[in-house]
């Protein structure tokens, strides 16, 4: 059995097939499994918890991980170790999340292009046919993440504190979430995971594109990314595509689009889901 693992901060989707690359079980979901962020006990907890998991692990031979905050040697080698010690019998691979986004959104092996990663966070690498480069190391949800789930929650947040919002909008924002000033900052202080947290009021937005509020938000974002991140790549945005992958890319085409036209680079492939194009590249050669 391989199990292929595609694990953002908030959701871990794992699929189940054999060497042929047949599915043998239903999709499973768990929690985040991002070491950039949780503890060894709090990662160890989460996959225990799973019964498929736990009623085959012997079953495993290959783990194929591909997870947020594995882009540094620390983290990734405890999720590794962590896995590792679960899947007893299993080989156990640990990569970043934006090599799933690469191996998913490529039109074929060899193909270079920027791939951008807007998820619950954000990434955004150079793949050269080859290999990955990556220019901007992530400092996660604090200091980075621009245009992701987290970061978009963060100023809706703010935008409905600092009375930002058209009031229709504030009004609807309001009346979906519970903006009590102590319940926010207890998940967002007290709590695991507040960059998932905050991820959560990002649906608002793709619930509310009638509103120019809203959609100037989503382009803000996509333009303070494209400078940040997709513009480190600038010597390379001429001849080759920027692909996107996750949910907030997903459902942002439009904006992403438009602002890809206003700032000069040429829009590639969305894929929301990366885990379904790794099952032929993890099967091919086995």
């Amino acid at each position: 059995m391989i199990l292929i693992v595609d694990s953002g901060s908030t959701k871990s989707d794992w699929i189940a097939v054999d060497r042929e690359g047949n599915k043998l079980l239903e999709k499973i979901r768990t929690k985040g499994l991002n070491p950039a962020i949780l503890p060894e006990k709090k990662l160890k907890k989460i996959i225990k918890s799973n019964d498929d998991l736990k009623s085959n692990r012997d079953k495993v031979t290959h783990v194929f991980f591909y997870g947020a905050g594995c882009g540094t040697e620390k983290p990734t080698q405890q999720l590794k170790e962590v896995l590792q010690d679960f899947f007893k019998n299993a080989q156990v691979e640990v990569n970043e999340d934006t090599m799933a986004a690469v191996y998913a959104c490529i039109n074929n092996p060899t193909e270079a292009a920027v791939v951008c990663i807007l998820g619950t966070g954000s990434n955004c690498s150079f793949y050269d046919g080859e290999k990955l480069h990556q220019d901007v190391l992530s400092l996660g949800y604090t200091l980075m993440d621009d245009a992701s789930g987290n970061y978009y929650g963060k100023q809706l947040i703010r935008d409905y504190y600092f009375n930002n919002m058209p009031e229709n909008v504030k009004l609807a924002f309001g009346s979906k979430y519970n903006m009590d000033a102590d319940y926010i900052k207890y998940n967002l202080y007290k709590q695991p995971n507040p960059n998932a947290y905050l991820a959560n009021f990002a649906e608002f937005m793709f619930l509310h594109k009638d509103s120019d509020y809203t959609i100037n938000l989503i382009k803000e974002g996509v333009r303070l990314f494209a400078k940040n991140m997709i513009f480190q790549y600038k010597e390379h945005l001429k001849t080759v595509p920027v692909h996107f992958a996750g949910s907030i890319a997903f459902f942002a085409q439009k904006e992403i689009k438009e602002v890809a036209e206003e700032m000069g680079f040429k829009v590639g492939n969305f894929v929301r889901r990366p885990i379904d194009g790794l099952i032929p590249f993890h099967t091919k050669d086995m």
